[in-house]
């Protein structure tokens, strides 16, 4: 794939991520009930795209357990994501990613030993910076929103590297429907150990209708192409670009959610900044050759 489609094709998938927190408010469910749906879906999504295509499922052994425990990563990671989107606002949860990018930086020399980038380490800073532009006042359940966000970020890096690493050897379908299973798994277990009436899977069609949205475009698609553009960028830039997934996703909440409050000059200075660190970054992290 050429440098300027990688490119489009990765703000694509970001924006795609950006509306998953707008579909976290919009529906009234468990946040751990909703993640099962979208990993239910999501896997039926790609084991059908597998089947069409006829690819082999084959995985090598040694990589199988990283294979289960990246997937519970990713399961653990997008509730706590939609814990802290349904305890706070969908700005919030999204916002907290962007430290992301400070969790990579250290993670893919230990992992994947690479040399640690120091202007990497910089420009995560700045990241930061922006995001403390946009951020709004914490107090009451929102410091525990804050605190689940951040947790959500730490584990969204720690399956970054990881499929950084496991994509070198499995292709990204496969990869992306073994990991999804294992999270609805992982889930199922807890689910049928706790048996608790707080969690009902009752939907209605408005909710069901978003869910396969959320399950196949959000997550089928968009999980399968990020590990391949991990795989082509490198963990940090994909990492990096996510952090324009705030923008994205205050921008659909103040079209969708009437949050017109949010884009305050606090938010243009903050996304101004984002955006600066992600042409600098395309500027001095060359992208690396077709794969």
């Amino acid at each position: 794939m050429a440098k300027g489609k990688a490119i489009l094709l990765l703000h694509g998938i970001v924006f795609l991520w950006g509306f998953t927190g707008i579909i976290g408010k919009l529906l009234d469910q468990n946040p751990i009930i909703l993640v099962w749906y979208r990993l239910l879906i999501a896997s039926i999504g790609l084991l059908l795209y597998i089947a069409y295509r006829r690819e082999s499922l084959r995985i090598p052994k040694t990589r199988w357990l990283p294979v289960i425990f990246t997937g519970l990563i990713v399961a653990l990671h997008w509730i706590t994501f939609y814990f802290s989107i349904q305890l706070s606002t969908a700005s919030l949860g999204i916002l907290c990613l962007a430290t992301t990018t400070f969790h990579v930086v250290w993670l893919e020399p230990l992992l994947l030993k690479l040399p640690f980038n120091w202007s990497k380490l910089l420009l995560s800073v700045v990241v930061v910076l922006g995001v403390a532009f946009i951020a709004r006042d914490f107090e009451g359940d929102v410091l525990i929103a804050l605190l689940l966000g951040l947790l959500s970020a730490l584990l969204a890096a720690i399956f970054s590297v990881s499929n950084a690493k496991l994509s070198r050897s499995v292709e990204p379908p496969v990869l992306s429907l073994f990991e999804l299973a294992t999270g609805w798994v992982g889930i199922s277990l807890v689910l049928i150990w706790q048996d608790s009436p707080h969690f009902s899977f009752q939907l209605t069609w408005e909710a069901l209708i978003w869910l396969l949205f959320l399950g196949l475009v959000c997550t089928s698609f968009a999980f399968m192409a990020a590990i391949y553009l991990v795989k082509k960028l490198g963990a940090y830039t994909v990492s990096l670009t996510i952090n324009l997934e705030p923008v994205y996703t205050m921008l659909l909440a103040a079209v969708l959610l009437k949050e017109h409050e949010i884009l305050s000059t606090e938010f243009y200075v903050g996304a101004a900044l984002i955006i600066t660190v992600l042409l600098v970054n395309a500027r001095f992290n060359p992208i690396r050759s077709d794969v």
